[in-house]
C-alpha cells in the first residue's frame, strides 16, 4: 500500500511542478496585453481569453499537488486533539462522506460538460475563436488527479490504522 501512495504522491509532485511555471506564462501574456493597450493603443484580440482559460486550467491542475502538500483548508481544531488512530478514521469517513461523491460528481459532470463542447465545436465568443473542450478537459483531469491523491491518504490511513491496531 504504501507504494501505492508513494507513486501517487511522485505522480502529482511532478505534474505539478511542471504545471507550476504556467503561472509566468499567464503573467507575460497578461504584459504583453497591457503593453499592447497602452503603448501601441489597441488590447490583444485573444489574450483575455487565453488568460481566463490558461488561469482555470493552472488552478484546476493544482489542485491535485495542493492535496498532496495538505495546502486546502482543513478544520483540524478538534482533529489535533485525537490520537493518531482517532485521527486515521476521522479521515477515512471525512473522504468517504464528502470526497467520494464532490469528486464522482466532479468527474461525471464535468466528462458530461467536456463531451457537449466537444461534439459542438464550441469555442470563445471574443473576435479569435478559441476552442474550449481542452480546457473543459482539465475539469476531468484534474478530477482523477485529486481521486488519486485521495487514494494515496486513504492508504496512508489504512496504514496508520494497521499500525495501531494491537496484536
Amino acid at each position: 500500500m504504501n507504494a501505492i501512495a508513494r507513486a501517487i504522491d511522485a505522480l502529482n509532485e511532478a505534474f505539478g511542478r511542471l504545471i507550476a511555471p504556467l503561472i509566468a506564462v499567464i503573467t507575460l501574456i497578461v504584459l504583453f496585453d497591457i503593453v499592447s493597450r497602452f503603448v501601441f493603443g489597441r488590447p490583444s484580440d485573444w489574450a483575455f481569453d487565453v488568460t481566463k482559460m490558461l488561469f482555470g486550467a493552472h488552478f484546476m491542475l493544482m489542485a491535485a499537488y495542493g492535496l498532496r502538500h495538505h495546502v486546502h483548508v482543513e478544520v483540524d481544531v478538534l482533529k489535533r486533539l485525537l490520537s493518531r488512530r482517532k485521527q486515521a478514521v476521522l479521515e477515512l469517513i471525512g473522504y468517504a462522506v464528502f470526497f467520494v461523491p464532490f469528486i464522482w460528481m466532479l468527474i461525471k459532470y464535468g466528462w458530461l460538460f467536456f463531451e457537449r463542447a466537444f461534439s459542438r465545436g464550441e469555442t470563445t465568443y471574443g473576435m479569435v475563436s478559441i476552442p474550449v473542450y481542452p480546457i473543459k478537459g482539465v475539469i476531468v483531469v484534474a478530477a482523477v488527479l485529486l481521486l488519486l491523491q485521495a487514494i494515496a491518504i486513504v492508504l496512508r490511513a489504512l496504514m496508520q490504522l494497521r499500525e495501531e491496531t494491537p496484536a
